[in-house]
């Protein structure tokens, strides 16, 4: 792993690249700035899914859906560094127990705060949730808008980029995810 000063280093280089004179004093705070601000971008590094998920509650025989909706999002594209943002919806229905409606949040921004691309963080919330919570079924929607898309390349503003897991019953209950999206769809 590189330290913070090489870090620093690195966008002073990156600086050199872009601009005539990266010393000017706009600039000269900007490599520990930038550093600064990644710690914080990709603070989901320093986390890990069996601590978000551990707190769970006995269920009390509820059987049902349990659905977060409209859960935002900041990443960053691991292919041009560029963000992308949007919303989660993440669903599951608990056998024995549930974990508090926080704990959902703080999974998708765990996967979030990662060099990323949406796939991988839509794949990543469901095998966690499959994994530490052992649901039913569990699924997971993620729309967003990528910088990569809106300004670079084909430049196309509105485009938003759709992906989905779904497991358990989910999948393989056609009913239970005509109820699921029913549930998204209703509020807006």
């Amino acid at each position: 792993m590189v330290g913070k000063e090489e870090a620093e280093q690195a966008v002073k280089t990156l600086l050199g690249y872009l601009e005539s004179d990266p010393s000017r004093e706009g600039l000269k705070d900007t490599p520990k700035r930038v550093i600064e601000s990644f710690d914080e971008i990709f603070s989901g590094y320093d986390l890990d899914a069996a601590d978000v998920l551990s707190s769970t509650f006995n269920a009390e025989g509820y059987d049902g859906i349990v659905l977060l909706k409209d859960i935002e999002f900041h990443s960053t594209c691991e292919h041009h560094l560029q963000p992308f943002s949007g919303k989660a919806h993440v669903a599951y229905i608990p056998v024995d127990r549930i974990v508090g409606i926080s704990k959902l949040a703080r999974l998708v921004d765990m996967h979030a705060r990662r060099l990323q691309n949406q796939e991988r963080i839509t794949k990543s919330v469901a095998d966690d949730l499959e994994t530490h919570i052992s649901p039913l079924g569990c699924a997971v929607i993620v729309e967003a808008r990528h910088g990569c898309m809106r300004c670079r390349g084909v430049a196309k503003q509105n485009a938003i980029m759709t992906t989905s897991s779904m497991k358990g019953v989910f999948f393989d209950k056609s009913d239970a995810r005509a109820e699921l999206m029913q549930l998204i769809q209703s509020g807006h």
